[in-house]
C-alpha cells in the first residue's frame, strides 16, 4: 500500500469528548489532563470552547483552563470559536489556534448554529478576520459531510462549495467530520478524491466516528488517498446525540495502535497517551469505549 510515512493525530478530546458529558470535569483535572495529553508528543491538542457557556456547560471554564495549563513548545493550543464575542474571549487568554465551524446539511446546520449555511458565512469571516489580524491560524470544521440525521444524504458539491468558501475567507484547513458515523469506505474515497482533484489533499483532515465501528476502515482509505491529518478523541470520548448509546469519536489510542503497527510514525507516545486516556476515564467513573484502553486494563 502506497502510504504516508508520518501523520498527524490532531486531539480533539478536552473540547469534542467532553462537550455532552453529564459529568463535570473540574477546571483542576482538565487541566492535569491536558498537561499529561502535552506529555504524551501530540502536536495539536483542541482544549476548549468559547461558546456561550449556558449552551456548552461543561466547557464553562474555559478561560481559566487556558490560563493554568502548562503549555509545551512545539504544541498548538486550540479552542472552537462560535463568533466575534468567542473570538475576543479567546485572544485575551492566549489561545493559539482557531477553529470555526459549520455543516454542510442545511437542517443540521440551522439546529447546531441557529443560522442557514448562506448566513453562517458572514459570522465565520468575522471570527477568521479577528484571528488572522491577530496572527492566528484558522481550522475550519465541516460536519454531516457524509450524511445528515435530518437530510439524509449530502450533496458532494454542495461540500465543494463550502469548503471553496471556508478557504476565501481565510481558513488553513478543513476538517471533513462524519458527524454521525454513517460513511463508509468507498463513500469517503468518492469524497476525498473530488476534493483532492479540486483543493489538493494536503489542506484537509479527516474526522471519523466510530458509532458504527467503521472509523478505522475509513481512516485507511484516507491514509491511502494521500490524508496526512486525523482527529481523534482520546478513550473514544464524545458520544454521537443522534444514536442514542452508540460511541462517537474514534478512540485516538486505537488510530495510534494501527497507524504504528503499520509503520507510520505520528510522534506520540503510545504508553504516554494510554496513561493520560486512564485518567479521565477514572474521573468519568465510566467505562470508555476504546480497545486499547480495554486491553491495557485487562493486562493490569
Amino acid at each position: 500500500m502506497n502510504l504516508p510515512k508520518r501523520v498527524t493525530l490532531k486531539e480533539v478530546g478536552p473540547r469534542d469528548g467532553l462537550q455532552n458529558e453529564k459529568k463535570f470535569v473540574t477546571t483542576e483535572q482538565k487541566v492535569e489532563w491536558i498537561n499529561q495529553l502535552s506529555e504524551s508528543g501530540l502536536s495539536h491538542i483542541e482544549v476548549s470552547s468559547f461558546v456561550h457557556p449556558k449552551w456548552i456547560p461543561a466547557l464553562s471554564d474555559a478561560e481559566q483552563v487556558f490560563q493554568q495549563i502548562h503549555r509545551h513548545s512545539g504544541v498548538t493550543y486550540s479552542a472552537l470559536i462560535p463568533n466575534i464575542k468567542g473570538a475576543e474571549r479567546a485572544l485575551q487568554v492566549g489561545v493559539d489556534e482557531f477553529a470555526v465551524f459549520m455543516s454542510a446539511s442545511e437542517t443540521h446546520n440551522r439546529k447546531n448554529i441557529n443560522k442557514s449555511i448562506e448566513d453562517t458565512y458572514s459570522v465565520l469571516k468575522e471570527v477568521a478576520n479577528e484571528g488572522k489580524s491577530a496572527r492566528k491560524n484558522v481550522r475550519g470544521y465541516v460536519s454531516t459531510v457524509f450524511g445528515c440525521p435530518y437530510d439524509g444524504h449530502v450533496s458532494l458539491e454542495e461540500v465543494k462549495k463550502i469548503c471553496d468558501k471556508l478557504f476565501s475567507i481565510g481558513v488553513y484547513e478543513i476538517s471533513l467530520g462524519d458527524t454521525i458515523g454513517v460513511a463508509n469506505p468507498q463513500q469517503v474515497e468518492e469524497v476525498i478524491k473530488e476534493v483532492k482533484k479540486e483543493f489538493g489533499v494536503d489542506r484537509f483532515a479527516l474526522h471519523f466516528h466510530d458509532t458504527r465501528g467503521m472509523a478505522l476502515a475509513n481512516t485507511l482509505v484516507g491514509l491511502q488517498l494521500g490524508v496526512k491529518i486525523f482527529d481523534g478523541s482520546i478513550g473514544g470520548l464524545g458520544g454521537c446525540p443522534y444514536a442514542k448509546g452508540a460511541s462517537g469519536n474514534v478512540a485516538s489510542e486505537d488510530l495510534l495502535f494501527m497507524l504504528h503497527e503499520m509503520g507510520i510514525e505520528t510522534g506520540v507516545d503510545a504508553k504516554s497517551f494510554l496513561k493520560a486516556a486512564t485518567f479521565i476515564e477514572d474521573v468519568l467513573q465510566k467505562t470508555l469505549p476504546s480497545h486499547q484502553l480495554k486491553i491495557a486494563e485487562g493486562m493490569s
